[in-house]
């Protein structure tokens, strides 16, 4: 659970295809000036809403024409996602935070004089294969002999080799992530996003017409969906980013290529487009209650030249009227500041940076606090929704100390503050109500997830609730807390508790694989003794809370759909809210979409998947979509 150091120059990491994330990862491309996207409908492309024919199963894990009485042997997979292959020996294309390439383009450049570069990591989460990447099949993989599935050594190395990309300031959600729901209330999600899957295990239920104990998610009568729409992927010259998607009662609202564009729920029409001068670089996973939210982009689109015109600019966005309420730089003198993040909590907008921290109404734009010349600390980024959590950093590279600070959002005083230990350079806000911080503890996790630890702190007094231990090889969720200091997937806290994925191991059945979701309480730090089983050949993953109950998302096999489920936050028996198709076409559309990068958001029946960039596409296995839905009819 930690970040994993970058590839070597000019070696491409290696590239995936179908399953759960655990081979090699294709190079992503330097940005470069974008073809306008097409001008056409979400369902161009191939049209996953018609009824696909289901493909017969590759005889998987079982030999494939055994020519003799001897043991059999498993086939050799196709090039794909989530099991071993052979790198490719193409070069991996130049700039994008690799090693000795030309500059990241989300690394400052002139004229941010005072900004400092990202660490030395490649490209943001977004090499991983699917998430509109390059190198996404269409073919059910199967393991090769002697490795059933990758296991914990082949997740584990793939996360060092990706883990890497995650650094750059950029989904889903989410990802994973805290967007409002579409439930028709109006309420919002209060908890962090991811995915995995289940099938088989665990007390999972299928649908009554009723809700889930303890939460609002209604569970329909029949559970199985169909694709509702797809957004196609656009089309561009080179990988441009594209994070950020939220889901209110009216819209689900995604970035396109320096674009900003809202979406019939149902039926995946254009309500709306707000465009942009240049990409999206990061976007706040929190709403206000009434629907607006803010962004961080660049004042220009990347070229050849010029790959990055720093990501300056800070927008609010009202995602129901579909409208840019304002636009602002916070400077340095007279030079405008590269921001790392944003967040938003109340109306209030926050935003960090190596050069300090600033903060604005959502309304107006009225600044309620900006960077001191003078100071010697600076809040390198705040965490957001129910409360508003500043990560204040002072001190040298090697002699940092952390600050946790929850503030007051109108004022920016100091509330309480947790110092944590000497020498930890890079947090992650999980939760700041209940407030919780991840962290990688002397760069012990090892996986590339960046969590080795995670810290309970009380929010009045700043007091230490509780440490938990997280080692990377046993649990599976992610934070980058380099620049994205709220940025993390595959968990959830609500009840006082922490819920986390277990890493994968082996399934019962031949070759599978499967995890378990657990809890920890935030008062003393200890498991509670509640699983959530995945189900053979499934991964779950939490994405957020519903009231107590546990919104998961579970990954399938390769000749299953994926489930969302309600976990029960008493007893933790599974409820099926969703199952999607088991069809050739829709598996591939689907488990393009990683849970460790994608944006995922569910409510209602209703389930959106979308890619955290847009590229080039190079696959000749089949068709990439900048978005996915997929829906109920119940």
């Amino acid at each position: 659970m930690t970040q994993p150091p970058p590839p070597p120059p000019n070696q491409p990491p290696q590239q995936g295809g179908f399953g759960p994330p655990e081979d090699q990862q294709p190079q992503p491309q330097q940005p470069a000036p974008p073809a306008q996207p097409p001008q056409q409908s979400p369902a161009a492309g191939p049209d996953l809403t018609k009824p696909q024919q289901p493909a017969p199963p590759p005889g998987y894990g079982y030999p494939q024409a055994p020519q003799a009485p001897q043991a059999p042997q498993p086939p050799q997979p196709a090039p794909g996602y989530g099991y071993p292959q052979q790198p490719q020996p193409a070069q991996p294309p130049a700039g994008y935070g690799y090693p000795g390439q030309q500059p990241n383009p989300y690394a400052q450049q002139q004229p941010y004089p005072q900004q400092q570069p990202y660490p030395q990591q490649p490209a943001p989460y977004g090499a991983q294969p699917g998430y509109g990447y390059p190198g996404q099949p269409t073919v059910p993989m199967q393991p090769q002999a002697g490795q059933p599935g990758g296991g914990k050594q082949g997740r584990t190395q793939l996360m060092i080799i990706v883990a890497a990309v995650v650094a750059i300031a950029l989904i889903v959600g989410g990802g994973i992530f805290y967007a409002k729901s579409s439930g028709g209330d109006g309420r919002k999600d209060t908890a962090s996003s991811s995915g995995g899957g289940t099938g088989g295990g665990g007390s999972d239920k299928g649908g009554s017409g009723g809700t889930t104990s303890g939460g609002k998610e209604k569970v329909p009568s029949d559970t199985a969906s169909k694709v509702l729409f797809q957004v196609p992927m656009p089309a561009v010259t080179d990988t441009v980013a594209t994070p950020g998607s939220w889901l209110t009662a009216k819209a689900y609202v995604k970035t396109g290529v320096a674009e900003v564009v809202g979406y019939d729920p149902d039926k995946g029409t254009k309500l709306w487009t707000v465009k942009l001068p240049g990409p999206v670089c990061q976007a706040s996973r929190h709403t206000t209650s009434d629907d607006r939210t803010a962004i961080v982009y660049e004042p220009a689109m990347p070229t050849k030249a010029k790959p990055s015109h720093g990501c300056s600019q800070l927008a609010a966005i009202d995602l129901d009227a579909g409208r840019k309420l304002w636009t602002k730089s916070v400077k340095s003198g007279d030079q405008p500041i590269g921001l790392d993040n944003v967040t938003v909590s109340g109306t209030t907008v926050a935003v960090g940076s190596t050069s300090g921290g600033a903060a604005f109404d959502i309304a107006d734009g009225k600044a309620l606090w900006l960077p001191k010349p003078d100071d010697t600390c600076y809040d390198a980024g705040y965490g957001g929704g129910p409360k508003l959590v500043a990560l204040r950093k002072c001190g040298q590279y090697g002699q940092r100390q952390l600050h946790v600070q929850t503030l007051d959002p109108k004022s920016g005083k100091v509330i309480s503050d947790y110092k944590m230990s000497e020498g930890i350079e890079y947090a992650a806000i999980v939760s700041t109500d209940p407030l919780v911080v991840a962290a990688d503890v002397g760069d012990s996790a090892g996986d590339g997830s960046g969590i080795s630890d995670f810290f309970s702190v009380d929010n009045r007094t700043g007091k230490l609730r509780a440490h938990i231990s997280a080692p990377g090889d046993k649990y599976a969720a992610r934070c980058d807390g380099i620049t994205r200091i709220e940025f993390c997937t595959s968990l959830a806290v609500g009840n006082d508790r922490l819920y986390v994925p277990t890493e994968e191991h082996d399934g019962s059945g031949q070759y599978s694989q499967t995890n378990e979701v657990v809890a920890f309480d935030l008062a003393t730090g200890r498991q509670t003794g509640q699983r959530a089983d995945a189900g053979d050949g499934f991964q779950i993953y939490p994405l957020r809370m519903d009231g107590g109950n546990v919104i998961a998302y579970k990954r399938p096999p390769f000749n299953k759909g994926g489930q969302i489920v309600s976990i029960d936050g008493g007893s933790f028996k599974q409820t099926k809210l969703l199952e999607n198709p088991d069809t050739e076409a829709v598996r591939d559309a689907e488990t393009a979409m990683s849970p460790d990068y994608a944006e995922i958001r569910y409510s209602q029946g209703h389930l959106y998947m979308s890619a955290v960039f847009a590229h080039k596409s190079t696959s000749s296995f089949g068709k990439e979509y900048l978005a996915l839905a997929l829906g109920t009819s119940g």
